[in-house]
């Protein structure tokens, strides 16, 4: 029976790799691990010490929407509560605040609407 294909031509086992001086086996292989390698997670930054609070990252739009226009609705609720037992310049402070609140709200609640048409 006729082979189609010769047989390979007989060849040293080393690799050719192997055989590179240490700068070009070291920049061979940064070049490898570029393109290879999957991207190494970057590290996180830590959050300042001071600072108590953070969200999480990843976090959708629609949830961060929606978380804020529950605080907004429940600091709504604190100060509308307050300012009706005020009288007087301490009432109209909290009736300006109330106001904000209210504002800030309607922003939130547009926000999370083109966000998440209903």
């Amino acid at each position: 029976m006729f082979k189609a294909t010769p047989n390979p031509p007989e060849s040293d086992p080393t690799s050719a790799y192997s055989s590179l001086d240490p700068e070009n086996h070291e920049a061979t292989e940064r070049a490898l691990d570029y393109y290879l390698k999957p991207e190494q997670d970057k590290a996180k930054k830590e959050p300042p010490a001071r600072q108590l609070f953070t969200v999480v990252e990843g976090v959708d739009s629609e949830s961060l929407l929606a978380n804020l226009s529950e605080n907004l609705a429940s600091a709504n609720a604190m100060i509308s509560d307050l300012a009706f037992d005020l009288e007087g310049s301490r009432r109209q402070v909290a009736m300006g605040i109330l106001q904000v609140i209210e504002m800030s709200e309607l922003l939130a609640n547009r926000a999370l609407d083109i966000v998440d048409p209903r």
